[in-house]
């Protein structure tokens, strides 16, 4: 039942009237009545009879005859909510889309299959146990691969082909991508690999609901094969699976903000055992989680050896960030160390688009006194000032108050200086450095999916990074500091993989130039292109100290009554750490509670039954749990 209260999360019996006899079949929607109140559920069996001692009551109507809760996305359903200390209901509203009667009541489309086109292969040849991973695919067998993509490597082509062999195997196919524009690429690609539109359909939250539901209706009916789509899509009723594939899984869209939190990686893995199908775990950097994924054994490294790669990377400069910079006045106020300065002067020279990497979106997003250096805080809530124009006076990035007569309370100076660049002032800058050269930003006021494969300049934030037809001639990457020194465990990881997104985008007769220490491992890793290596190093530092993957852990997030409370009725396996707790900020604290992986079902189990036990006794404050999160500091 559709009930958001964890004691109520289990299944309950209720009579068929013999007039909804034919109608009622497992999957579909239901309405029944439950403390006096209808409510919306779904039909998961039909049984002879029931353990219940009382009398039972009857359905009251079935709202639709389409079963669109296949028995396997139920029980992969039950399975998520149960890793991730969830309830079943809020698992369910992520799987299946809202229903939208008149698409479901329109005639299906049946269209004559299609021929699978003959796949050339010649692009995995490129990587060890590529072909061999196709060939695993095309026999029906369920291959595990982390898949290490080349610098510049057409990745969706690449998706489109292992489809287009699993479907000529007699399998079905989910890929699931972090964003709009990879999907759209990917569509793309699956269009060209597949012979039509006709075999796979694409879901993503940008849909319409009709559209949606269409898309969605088309998966369950069998009609489309293979399905892409955004973090949802994995739950997607693929018929006959028999290929789960993820791109970029340190991409933290993957990971749901709603209830129970899942990461699409997690219940793909999850979907591919409990369907013996294969796994592809693509990217151009890596995970700890997917190293943790081969050095278990459970996966196969699939990689270009370092010939192939060192013919297909650019030329990778570092530069330290006191390094001179170049003597160009306008190189100076964008400050461009004369490296970065030449790279980018001499691509525009061979007409080639230049990518300039800036980690801080906005015009300045912070600022501080010009005499004294203090940070110039907000009067009225004492957020951060910022600047969202070279004309605009000083506002508060928290609540949005104006502070033109904003004063330092340490020196009374009314002089600010940028003590963060963003992308916008960058682009600013660079213009006055390169008058001839036309300047594109691409970042959260408007995200570009390609540029002219021409002489310009392209300022973006990471992510936003547009692609260039044969790629960039030059590659800058700014403010290194700005990834590097970010409270996260995953700073590192997460550094490299911005990094190597936008590092891949250039001409292997490029050059990508960083601005960093050439002596941390992580730039070290970007100048040899070798994610693996620093994600087995995370991976070994992370079981020295007792961090996911190695360790699961969870984070209870409430008032602090609410929080004591619910780890006091909590049964937390033998051997539980509980660290913090931590202000949160709003009169809120948050602990972590951590266990070895052997007891994370267990640890799951615990606090999801602490929590039904709060949910029994009616308590008003709720406590948020999450198990394994992406941000722990």
């Amino acid at each position: 039942m559709d009930v958001p209260l964890p004691h109520l999360d289990r299944p309950f019996d209720y009579q068929v009237p013999a007039t909804l006899d034919a109608a009622a079949q497992p999957g579909v929607r239901v309405k029944v009545r439950f403390a006096g109140q209808p409510v919306d559920g779904y039909l998961l069996e039909r049984v002879a009879a029931s353990g219940h001692e009382g009398q039972l009551l009857f359905l009251e109507k079935v709202v639709s005859p389409e079963p669109v809760l296949r028995p396997e996305i139920a029980a992969l359903a039950r399975q998520v909510a149960d890793r991730y200390a969830g309830t079943m209901p809020d698992v369910l509203r992520l799987a299946v889309p809202p229903r939208h009667a008149r698409t479901e009541q329109a005639p299906a489309a049946h269209g004559a299959a299609r021929p699978v086109p003959a796949v050339d292969e010649h692009g995995w040849r490129r990587y060890t146990a590529g072909p061999a991973l196709l060939r695993a695919l095309g026999d029906g067998r369920r291959p595990h691969a982390v898949w290490t993509a080349l610098p510049g490597e057409d990745w969706p082509a690449r998706l489109a082909e292992a489809a287009a062999t699993t479907l000529g195997g007699g399998r079905g196919a989910l890929f699931v991508v972090a964003d709009a524009r990879d999907l759209d690429r990917l569509d793309a690609a699956m269009t060209t690999a597949l012979g039509g539109t006709g075999s796979h359909v694409a879901l993503s939250a940008a849909l319409g609901p009709a559209e949606r539901y269409r898309r969605f209706l088309a998966a369950s009916r069998g009609q489309a094969r293979v399905v892409i789509g955004t973090r949802a899509a994995c739950f997607a009723p693929v018929a006959d699976l028999g290929l789960v594939a993820i791109w970029d899984d340190g991409d933290d869209l993957h990971a749901e903000p709603r209830a129970p939190y899942p990461h699409a990686r997690q219940v793909l893995l999850a979907r591919a055992e409990q369907a013996g199908c294969g796994v592809i775990v693509g990217g151009f950097a890596r995970t700890a989680e997917a190293q943790q994924l081969i050095e278990a054994g459970w996966a196969i490294e699939v990689a270009a050896a370092r010939d192939v790669l060192r013919r297909h990377m650019p030329k990778v400069v570092t530069v330290g960030e006191d390094d001179q910079l170049a003597r160009d006045p306008g190189a100076v106020s964008a400050r461009l160390p004369t490296a970065a300065w030449r790279a980018a002067r001499d691509a525009l020279q061979r007409d080639a688009p230049v990518l300039i990497q800036v980690p801080r979106r906005g015009y300045v997003p912070s600022v501080a006194c010009a005499e004294c250096y203090t940070a110039a805080r907000c009067p009225n809530c004492a957020g951060p000032l910022a600047l969202p124009s070279s004309s605009a006076p000083p506002s508060c990035r928290w609540c949005g108050r104006v502070a033109a007569a904003y004063h330092c309370p340490e020196c009374g100076s009314r002089r600010l200086r940028a003590s963060v660049v963003g992308a916008r002032r960058t682009a600013e800058e660079l213009a006055r450095a390169f008058p001839d050269t036309p300047v594109r930003t691409s970042g959260r006021d408007g995200v570009l999916a390609t540029v002219p494969g021409e002489a310009s300049i392209v300022v973006s934030t990471p992510g936003a990074e547009p692609v260039a037809p044969g790629g960039y001639g030059a590659v800058l990457l700014l403010d290194s500091w700005a990834l590097l020194t970010r409270a996260d465990l995953r700073a590192t990881e997460e550094a490299l993989r911005r990094w190597l997104t936008a590092a891949s985008l250039a001409r292997h007769t490029g050059q990508v130039v960083v601005v960093a220490d050439a002596s941390l491992a992580v730039v070290q890793a970007l100048v040899r292109f070798d994610p693996g290596w620093l994600a087995a190093r995370e991976l070994a530092d992370r079981r020295e100290l007792g961090f996911p993957p190695v360790v699961r852990m969870a984070s209870l997030t409430g008032p602090p009554v609410a929080v004591a409370d619910l780890l006091a009725a909590a049964r937390l396996p033998p051997g539980t750490e509980i660290l913090g707790p931590v202000p949160a900020g709003d009169d809120q604290e948050r602990m972590l509670v951590r266990t070895g992986r052997a007891a994370g079902v267990a640890l799951a189990l615990a606090l999801r039954t602490a929590a039904g036990l709060r949910s029994a006794r009616k308590a008003t404050d709720t406590v948020r749990i999450q198990v394994d999160p992406l941000d722990l500091l």
